[in-house]
């Protein structure tokens, strides 16, 4: 086990720096100069050369990528050029509404998609079993966005049960927080939750052949004893590989969904950064997502080893 650990943790620190070294290289061939924006169009050439000189933009790029990874190794991500703030700062200020919204749209996926997909299974090849694949292939069709203005315009205008947009802040107390991140939670997780509903029907179906379900059936189970006691627990591993891969998806989403409803989360934070070219806030904020996928998918694969031992028997021979 500590020599698989030590295997996935180097690809884990070998990914980063990759993804580190694209991701500058990404930001470099992008057009735009930061210090234009910042002093405007109209500024003269020596107070914007006096600025990039002050940002350290008049380095080589070999230079400043190696400036980056020494700040990233103090635990510092650097200094806004438009805030004027740490990363670290910024990103701490807004963590608080991606992460409690990540994580509700990852818990309403899943209680959504998990009966619907056991539900459509139980009931295959029957008019039940084809409506709800229709609505997961409506949800998979349709992007977050616009889930996200017929929520608004149903719960939020007509209905009037929750506020359209903005944020009410923890220290309002968590009730007025969570309703104010229910709506967004709800639209990034119904594309998700169409997908991993279908992913549940095909595996259900799929271990509902296997032969011990067929024996559970001829030990006197009825089919959905069957279903429920040996074939829902087995069929959930490919479940989870789906519910890992869907992390980058509500990360990227988050961009989207927390400018619509106005939050001023690590998305919207993004989507600033982008606009006002604070490349040292974008570049970091891209690596913050890829840390947060990889690291995800290094929790999945030690999740796979603890449940299914023969994989690690079989990573080491195939070292």
């Amino acid at each position: 086990m500590g020599a698989f650990l030590l295997r996935r943790l180097l690809a884990l620190a070998a990914t980063l720096f990759g993804a580190s070294l694209v991701i500058f290289l990404v930001m470099e061939v992008l057009p735009g100069d930061p210090a234009a924006v910042i002093l405007g169009t109209g500024a003269r050439e020596d107070t914007l050369a006096a600025l990039r000189a002050q940002m350290g933009l008049d380095l080589p790029a070999h230079a400043r990528f190696l400036g980056w990874w020494g700040e990233i190794l103090t635990g510092s991500l650097g200094v806004s050029h438009t805030y004027g703030s740490p990363v670290t700062e910024l990103v701490g200020e807004r963590i608080g509404v991606t992460v409690p919204l990540a994580i509700m749209a990852i818990l309403l996926s899943t209680a959504i998609a998990i009966p619907a997909g056991v539900f459509a299974a139980a009931r295959h090849n029957t008019a039940a079993d084809a409506g709800v694949m229709g609505l997961a292939q409506l949800g998979v069709a349709v992007p977050n966005f616009w889930f996200a203005m017929l929520l608004i315009l149903v719960f939020a205008v007509w209905l009037g049960w929750v506020p359209a947009g903005g944020f009410a802040g923890w220290d309002k107390g968590w009730q007025a927080a969570v309703v104010s991140l229910l709506l967004p939670a709800l639209a990034l997780a119904l594309p998700q939750a169409a997908i991993l509903a279908r992913v549940t029907r095909s595996s259900v179906l799929e271990t509902m052949g296997e032969d011990y379900v067929r024996t559970a059936r001829a030990r006197g189970l009825t089919r959905v004893q069957a279903l429920w006691r040996h074939a829902v627990r087995n069929a959930l591993i490919p479940v989870v590989t789906i519910m890992g891969l869907q992390f980058s998806f509500l990360l990227v989403g988050t961009i989207i969904i927390e400018n619509v409803f106005y939050l001023p989360g690590v998305g919207r934070l993004m989507f600033q950064a982008i606009a006002q070219r604070d490349l040292i806030v974008v570049q970091s904020l891209l690596l913050i997502m890829v840390a947060a996928v990889v690291t995800v998918n290094f929790a999945v694969d030690v999740a796979y080893v603890l449940l299914d031992p023969r994989l690690r028997l079989r990573g080491r021979g195939d070292g």
